[in-house]
């Protein structure tokens, strides 16, 4: 009698597998950096279920062979949760999809971001490979490669757009965590960046807050205010009160 044979159950599943190398991040914007990224990406897709963002987790790509962990790594077309206990790691024979974008933050400590992993990651198919280097002074920080026939290619621009993603990448300055420097973030089409979730919450709380002023101008002007008085007292443009007046009349 033949015995069904499958070759996924002769393989080791991430409960089998070390979910950890041990190894902890050489700085801190190795793990702030794609922790960014991840945020604004639950942000923007968050009807989206199909994708899946890795920051400092082990890829394993072959059975016989140590993980590879880039500080961050999106995975597209892949559940973005498989149950309650998450992943423990990343194993491609599970996922049954490469990663579409693995990141890479240079620290001084280089860890051959520029060679061996380039090279790795273009032999297992990653179409985007991220580098980021913020002690570069003369060369660009940012660099951003698509593969293409097994070799990548760096494409140009200062905000870098990923055609297959329908987002672009790129760096300004802005404030995380309370921490103000150059940081990574997407960007629509239109070249705007997108906010993170801490930007969305104050622009939301000022909207909030003008609205609130907004509702009260005619109860002050019911009590005898003059336009000037009201924009004084609620740090409104006299425009804007004149035209709520006009409005109510």
């Amino acid at each position: 009698m033949l015995l069904n044979y499958n070759p996924k159950h002769c393989l080791p599943s991430a409960e089998d597998l070390p979910d950890s190398d041990d190894t902890p991040v050489d700085n801190q914007l190795q793990d702030l950096i794609p922790h960014l990224l991840l945020d604004i990406l639950a942000l923007i897709w968050s009807e989206r279920q199909d994708w899946y963002f890795g920051v400092d987790m082990g890829i394993y790509y072959d059975p016989y062979q140590p993980a590879i962990v880039p500080d961050g790594f999106l995975s597209v077309g892949v559940p973005r949760i498989i149950d309650e206990d998450l992943r423990l790691s990343y194993v491609l024979w599970e996922e049954q999809k490469v990663p579409i974008l693995a990141l890479e933050v240079v620290s001084h400590k280089r860890r051959k971001e520029y060679t061996k992993k380039k090279d790795f990651y273009a032999e297992m198919g990653i179409l985007y490979y991220v580098i980021y280097n913020p002690l570069r002074k003369r060369k660009p920080k940012l660099e951003v490669y698509q593969l293409n026939n097994g070799n990548y290619e760096l494409l140009p621009g200062e905000t870098i757009w990923l055609s297959e993603l329908n987002l672009g990448i790129g760096k300004e300055i802005g404030t995380y965590q309370g921490i103000e420097r150059e940081w990574l973030y997407w960007y629509d089409e239109n070249g705007q960046r997108y906010l993170t979730p801490e930007e969305r919450i104050k622009e939301e709380r000022e909207a909030g807050k003008l609205e609130g002023k907004l509702e009260s101008v005619p109860q002050l002007l019911a009590l005898g205010l003059s336009v000037e008085q009201i924009a004084e007292a609620l740090n409104l443009g006299i425009e804007k009160v004149r035209k709520i007046t006009e409005n109510n009349d």
